[in-house]
Parts: C-alpha cells; sequence; structure tokens
C-alpha cells in the first residue's frame, strides 16, 4: 500500500508499506477522508524527536475492510470515525480516569507517535470496539472527521475551562482547535466570549461560531485589550489554543483569581513554558492550569457525531482548500507555512 511517511527529521514522502493485519481485537480501515494537522508539522521538525519511515496522520474516517474475531460492534462494511487517540483501555492510566495517557504520558496518542499513523491506503486500529465509531446515515464524511481531532480537543478546551453560565471567557488563537474551542465556550453558555486572533478569515469565522469580540494582537496588547472590554475584572477562564509560552502567560495574566487557564495548544518547542509569577498571585491567587490531550473512546465520537447530526455545528466551515491523497505533500506545505489564508486541508483518498 501507498504511504505518506517522515523519513526522518526535516523530510517527508512517499513510502510502499505492507498492508497490516488486525489483530483479534483491533480493525482494518481504508480511509475515504482525512486532515492534515498542524501538530503533524511539528512531529516532522523533531517535536516528539527521531522518528525513520513513520507514515503520519490521525484524523480520518473510512470504511472497514477487516476485523479481529473478538470485535463485536464493527463489521467490514460499517462507515466509522477513527479516533485520533486510541488509548489502551485496560491501562491503570485508563482506569484512573486518563485514558488518553495510558500507560505514560502522552501514551494513548499512538498513531504516527508510537506506530504507523493514518495517511495510507489502510490503517490499523487497536481495540477497535473503543476507538471507532459508527457515522451516522445523515452525518456525511466531510462532517464527521473532525470529530476525531479537532472538536474533540477544542471542546474539551472548553469543558476544562469550566466556564460557568454567563460567564466571561478569552480563547487565544483562532486555528482550528481554537475554532471549535470558541464554538465549545458557546455551547456551554457563556456569556461574552472574547477571540484572540489577527487573520480575518479566521476571524470571520470565530464570530461564525461564537466570539462577540474579537482582539487583534496586531493593534496592542490583548492582555490590555482583553481587560478593557471586562472593566478591568478579567475572565473567569481562558483557553490557551496556539502553544506558545506568551499566549500561556497572557491567559494567567487575564484569568481572574479563581478562575480557570485551560491549556490546548501544543508546546512544541522550546524547554520550558513561563508563568507571570505576579499576575498568578505568587503562586496563591487560586489559578487552576489545566492540560488535556485530545479525548478519545467510542462514547466520545458518538457525543460529537450526535451535535453533527442535529445541527449543532458545522465544522465543514474550516475546510479552505481540498486534495487527493496523491497531493498530500501540497496540504502539509500548507500547513507548515500557514499560506492562502488555509485552515484545515480535506484529503479524498478515493
Amino acid at each position: 500500500m501507498d504511504a505518506f511517511v517522515m523519513e526522518q527529521i526535516g523530510e517527508i514522502g512517499s513510502a510502499e508499506k505492507d498492508v497490516p493485519d488486525a489483530g483479534p481485537t483491533d480493525a482494518i480501515v481504508r480511509p475515504t477522508k482525512g486532515l492534515v494537522c498542524t501538530s503533524d508539522v511539528h512531529t516532522v521538525h523533531g517535536a516528539i524527536g527521531e522518528r525513520e519511515n513513520l507514515t503520519l496522520g490521525h484524523e480520518i474516517v473510512g470504511v472497514v475492510e477487516t476485523v479481529g474475531e473478538d470485535v463485536d460492534v464493527f463489521a467490514p462494511g460499517d462507515r466509522v470515525a477513527v479516533g485520533a487517540i486510541t488509548p489502551d483501555w485496560g491501562s491503570l492510566a485508563a482506569q484512573d480516569g486518563h485514558p488518553s495517557q495510558s500507560e505514560q504520558a502522552l501514551g494513548g496518542w499512538k498513531f504516527a507517535n508510537v506506530k504507523d499513523g493514518t495517511f495510507a491506503d489502510y490503517v490499523h486500529v487497536n481495540e477497535a470496539d473503543a476507538n471507532m465509531a459508527h457515522i451516522p446515515d445523515g452525518v456525511s464524511d466531510e462532517a464527521a472527521v473532525y470529530v476525531t481531532d479537532m472538536m474533540s480537543t477544542g471542546f474539551m478546551g472548553a469543558e476544562h475551562a469550566e466556564i460557568p453560565i454567563g460567564g466571561i471567557v478569552a480563547i487565544f488563537a483562532q486555528g482550528p482547535v481554537g475554532l471549535m474551542a470558541t464554538k465549545g465556550a458557546e455551547l456551554q453558555g457563556a456569556g461574552h466570549i472574547i477571540a484572540v486572533e489577527t487573520v480575518p478569515n479566521r476571524q470571520e469565522l470565530a464570530r461564525t461560531y461564537g466570539a462577540d469580540d474579537i482582539v487583534d494582537f496586531e493593534d496592542g496588547d490583548p492582555v490590555e485589550q482583553i481587560m478593557e472590554l471586562t472593566d478591568g475584572e478579567g475572565v473567569d477562564a481562558a483557553i490557551e489554543a496556539l502553544g506558545t509560552s506568551g499566549t500561556l502567560e497572557q491567559c494567567v495574566s487575564v484569568t481572574k483569581a479563581g478562575g480557570k487557564i485551560s491549556n490546548v495548544g501544543y508546546h512544541g518547542e522550546g524547554k520550558h513554558v513561563s508563568i507571570p509569577r505576579e499576575d498568578w498571585g505568587v503562586g496563591m491567587a487560586e489559578k487552576d492550569i489545566v492540560t488535556g490531550l485530545c479525548p478519545g473512546g467510542r462514547l466520545r465520537l458518538q457525543r460529537l457525531l450526535r451535535l453533527l447530526e442535529r445541527d449543532r455545528v458545522d465544522p465543514t466551515l474550516m475546510t479552505t482548500h481540498e486534495f487527493d491523497f496523491e497531493e498530500i505533500d501540497e496540504a502539509f506545505r500548507l500547513m507548515e507555512t500557514k499560506e492562502d489564508d488555509i485552515i484545515k486541508p480535506l484529503i479524498h483518498f478515493e
């Protein structure tokens, strides 16, 4: 089969690989649609260390090709969404309520990390009954593919922020995850949603997904702008969706005492992140910093698919570009450079 791979740090290409086999609890899925993620770019640039001939990708929907003898929920021919995170559900971390972490930090993140990813003609899914979900008949593949990561991760940002109904939240960066955090904040009943973004088409989408005010950091210090918008009080919660130390610091600075800072950004560079000491209340302002990895599992996927089925959200508004699988290198390049106002590129496998 054909696969799109990280040959080594800084280099991508195509490779021919054997079609994977399904173990007793596993499935082999033939992708129909996929999405390229900026985290794939981080991986190629060495964020998780050296990898060789590793198939990239973690966001796909498709059709079940084969299943192992112990798979009960799925059968060949089923349309399925495959979680970007595919934990070992029997791990101690899962039993302790942290399935995405499995037996070590980020252990539930297998695709394009500790095993081949999803940019291939066939994809191996471990613990298929737990890590996939059926796509409802009324939901398109083009929409369903967003539940695998962008919706799950972005909504997690809003969930972890514990935004009070009617409360104020600031979301820093309106890439795909930030946009879904904005929509998640709206769904949770936030009373005032502030989106921090400078790119015009992302600003427009942020408003579509529920932002009341846009703070453009090119117009001045975003902390000062947010404090002005909140009459000097700050926000009940801030969501970091970019993955830089600077934006995390700003999140701490604008959050009220007792508030939540929810980090969903991928901090792929540098050895440390910083916290502004005084705005943190010298460690005693009761500002909680919470983090998370994209929640996985069939139940999570089913709930997100229900939102699509009931027209609660339209994630396809984020699809700015479309490519055939044979053109995926160009999609990857655009996600790396962020040229042409790209937000999310959709990959057609067939």
